[in-house]
């Protein structure tokens, strides 16, 4: 796997250890339905932590396994900022690793829009 998208994959990881370490991590999904909207961020239907969770890591995933690129640049630190500004100190792991994936998205962005 080439260093951008190992970057990529271990910023996912952490994500998804700091959603588990702060308690935003469900055993239970939410029903179908809410995973359907077509608003961003299912902002409609899911808390933020659940769109991360069900909806963006498994996306994520799925690309990384299957060598395709991504869409574009994520710049989803700003949506975690606002949605976990009730957290306070505790939030800053997590806004490491969303500031991390946006980081690795746009280089590897700016790699594919070379060729």
């Amino acid at each position: 796997m080439p260093a951008g998208w190992s970057a990529l994959a271990d910023a996912v990881l952490q994500l998804e250890m700091e959603l588990r370490q702060l308690g935003l991590w469900s055993r239970e999904p939410p029903v179908r339905w809410r995973l359907e909207s077509e608003v961003p961020f299912c902002v409609d239907t899911l808390a933020f932590d659940q769109w991360l969770q069900w909806v963006f890591i498994p996306q994520v995933i799925s690309l990384l396994e299957r060598g395709e690129t991504l869409p574009g640049e994520c710049r989803i630190q700003p949506m975690g900022e606002e949605a976990f500004a009730h957290l306070g100190r505790r939030r800053g792991g997590l806004l490491a690793a969303l500031g991390q994936i946006d980081h690795c998205a746009a280089m590897l962005a700016k790699d594919v829009a070379q060729f």
